[in-house]
């Protein structure tokens, strides 16, 4: 492989979008979309007293999802378009071999991504202005921003190498980036609900004659409780959850302040198995068992960070795509799909 074809190969396939006015269109609702969250983040967020990373929260994680919307598209047809334009075949006859190709398609991809990263760095330094944000906290979750766009331009590159029609393949490539934004929500829903335990409840009897708890016993009652805890490792995948797992988060009082912290607090909550529930109204009312008193910033505490997990699973789906792909493109060919076009 040579640098040099590389970037020669990523430098022909970025020309070829700049001639697009439908490119800059597509950035220029980008932004749009991104001043209208903004505006909306600070009237969200204007009644707090107290600076927190609110508004830039969601604003992070708003470009994070216009990011894995938007990149299927500008890769999912990155090696299968060439083909069916037969202009795939004449780059393959030159001094350029399958990486050059492979990997000029994924830094062209993966640059048109950062694009839209950069149109949104002046919302998010705005969205500075709303305080509360820590070097740590910008630095890691721009990093995670970065490491998404490459996964997702990744995905997309491999599946455009498998599959042959390029509308095919950026279906192909939505559906697996719903399957880790939102399959993995269903999954975890789905199979923690299916999967319960017997646990105990305990409620103060109530005095039929005067109405009021009787509060010097328990009464005891068996219930079905979903186990989530068995299954919140299939969160770990998902593009969001690995944003606000890795990103540093301000807890005020034990309580998250960002959509960061209440995102990873749902996630490590989930770790914990079900305890025993008790309702008394005759001291706190609802009690959930063992963790009384405890504040999310103790259950974050008590639990195992994940992204770095989460953030390997996605790599290796995607090098997966990415080596198959490799190796579907290397010529010469020994089979390819009927009625494939070559030159």
């Amino acid at each position: 492989m040579s640098l040099a074809r590389i970037v020669t190969i990523a430098r022909l396939e970025l020309t070829q979008r700049l001639r697009s006015v439908g490119w800059y269109v597509l950035l220029g609702v980008f932004a749009v979309l991104l001043l209208g969250i903004t505006g909306l983040s600070f009237a969200v967020f204007s009644f707090q007293q107290a600076p927190s990373a609110g508004v830039y929260s969601i604003v992070v994680n708003f470009v994070l999802l216009l990011v894995v919307l938007v990149s299927p598209t500008l890769s999912g047809n990155a090696i299968n378009g060439d083909r069916d334009a037969a202009t795939l075949a004449p780059i393959q006859v030159t001094l350029a071999t399958t990486g050059d190709i492979m990997f000029g398609k994924l830094l062209a991809a993966v640059t048109t991504g950062t694009a839209f990263l950069l149109v949104a760095l002046p919302f998010l330094a705005v969205s500075l202005l709303g305080g509360g944000v820590s070097p740590g906290m910008f630095l890691v979750s721009i990093l995670v921003l970065l490491a998404e766009i490459v996964v997702v331009a990744t995905i997309g590159v491999g599946l455009s190498g498998l599959i042959a029609r390029p509308l095919f393949s950026i279906a192909t490539t939505y559906l697996a980036v719903a399957a880790l934004v939102i399959g993995t929500l269903i999954v975890f829903a789905l199979a923690g609900t299916a999967i319960r335990t017997e646990t105990v409840r305990y409620e103060r009897p109530w005095n039929e004659q005067t109405g009021e708890p009787v509060c010097d016993r328990w009464d005891e009652f068996e219930q079905q409780t979903p186990r989530f805890d068995l299954v919140w490792g299939v969160l770990a995948a998902n593009p969001f959850v690995v944003l606000a797992d890795a990103t540093p988060v301000e807890f005020r009082d034990g309580y998250p302040q960002d959509l960061f912290g209440q995102i990873k607090t749902g996630v490590r909550a989930a770790q914990h198995p079900p305890v025993p529930e008790r309702w008394d109204p005759c001291d706190r009312g609802f009690e959930y068992g063992p963790a009384e008193g405890r504040t999310p910033e103790d259950l974050v505490e008590s639990s195992a960070p994940s992204w770095f997990v989460g953030l390997g699973v996605q790599v290796l789906i995607a090098g997966g795509l990415f080596a198959a792909a490799w190796a579907r493109t290397r010529t010469p060919a020994r089979r390819l799909p009927p009625g494939t076009r070559i030159a």
